[in-house]
């Protein structure tokens, strides 16, 4: 029988350990012994290679000076913070939002630009990219030269191994080499990644999903994404493609096949409402979500019929993707959210009419109204992801 490749399987445990001081430190080698299954000896060996390679620091518990502690003082691992620094970025159609963080994802400084830039040509993109990054990078005195990475989180499908961007609201153009353009410009490695995964990344390294190692997120935005989590890695598709949660299809009507977007998507919530003065204006600059909630405060009965029907049809996808995969927890995220409680109160009945009778309860439905600044902050976990695999992977400096 063909044994697992030594290296590989070295590098593996590696990264157990290391991700298990992230989740858990200060954490002791014993607990550590515990949590992964693997042998003191082998546990041992690994923490003191990443205390040698300058990745970990010891804390000691206890005072040596204090008679009246008997023993040794116990000694309790934890990320050293200054081993890397990262720069994450949310890219939406009317703002971008830069974060630095530590090799421990503290957040070491923030920039937000509300600048409208779908659509815009490719290079004056990359241009205002550019900007954003180096003026956050130069806000807590560093330099390009000291950053380890780059992630830039964007609604679309994305292949996360090659960078391309196969659509997006942002870009006029298909099969965009935006991690080429970006890693070029910056002379430092740059990862393109979904938006979707970033936040689904960020709330298992920081949120609601910090205790788990499976789970689903949804993100509802302009674009409808979907984050799957399993072992404590992103599921991704061919290639490292991202999933586009709205072409997801839904059944066939007069008109051909309906698909999620068609009823749950923020074009479809808005409808001809859209055009309006006001409307139009908020939409323009990003905030159409925030005007249906004043409007559906006030009544509105055509835009109450649009938030419970995209909350049904989201409360029937939820139901399919529980019935695929039974993840211990669904987080949903996004501007959609703000349509409230004809929108909540449709998706929760619409669940728990379509999910199984031998499926129920096994989920937990949780709603959060993460901010800009945790989008970004989970582009930041991916390039910190990226760094942490780089025993075996090509991308990123190797630890």
């Amino acid at each position: 029988m063909k044994t697992a490749d030594p290296e590989l399987m070295r590098a593996i445990n590696r990264l157990n350990v290391l991700d298990t001081i992230r989740r858990h430190g200060p954490i002791s080698r014993i607990q550590i012994s515990e949590r992964t299954e693997l042998s003191t000896t082998t546990v041992s060996a690994i923490t003191a290679s990443l205390l040698d390679d300058g990745l970990i620091l010891p804390r000691h518990e206890g005072d040596i000076r204090n008679e009246a502690v008997r023993g040794r003082p116990r000694v309790m691992l934890e990320l050293n913070p200054d081993a890397a620094r990262v720069v994450g970025a949310k890219i939406a159609p009317s703002r971008m939002i830069f974060v630095v963080t530590n090799f421990r994802g503290d957040v070491l400084s923030r920039l937000t630009l509300p600048i409208r830039i779908d659509r815009q040509p490719i290079a004056v993109i990359a241009d205002l990219v550019e900007d954003g990054v180096r003026r956050c990078v130069v806000d807590i005195g560093l330099s390009l030269g000291d950053i380890d990475s780059i992630c830039l989180a964007l609604p679309g499908v994305i292949e996360h191994r090659t960078g391309y961007i196969r659509s997006s609201p942002i870009f006029r153009e298909v099969n965009v080499d935006f991690a080429k353009e970006m890693s070029a410009r910056l002379s430092t490695p740059t990862i393109i990644e979904s938006d979707a995964h970033a936040i689904t990344l960020g709330h298992h390294w920081f949120g609601k999903a910090r205790d788990l190692e499976d789970m689903v997120l949804i993100s509802l935005e302009q674009t409808l994404g979907l984050g799957v989590l399993h072992d404590n890695q992103l599921f991704r598709g061919a290639g490292g493609l991202s999933h586009n949660l709205g072409d997801l299809v839904l059944g066939m009507g007069q008109q051909g096949v309906v698909r999620l977007s068609s009823q749950a998507g923020e074009s479809a919530i808005l409808g001809d409402q859209q055009t309006d003065g006001r409307f139009a204006e908020a939409v323009r600059l990003g905030r159409g979500m925030t005007h249906v909630q004043a409007m559906i405060q006030a009544d509105d009965d055509q835009l109450i019929g649009a938030a419970a029907r995209a909350g049904e049809a989201v409360g029937l996808t939820i139901a399919n993707i529980v019935t695929l995969f039974a993840p211990p927890r669904v987080i949903l995220v996004g501007s959609s959210l703000a349509l409230g409680e004809p929108f909540l109160n449709s998706l929760r009945d619409a669940y728990a009419l379509a999910i199984p009778p031998s499926l129920q309860g096994v989920s937990e439905l949780v709603f959060d109204d993460s901010t800009d600044d945790f989008w970004a902050r989970g582009a930041a976990a991916v390039a910190l992801y990226e760094l942490y695999e780089s025993p075996w992977s090509t991308t990123g400096p190797a630890l």
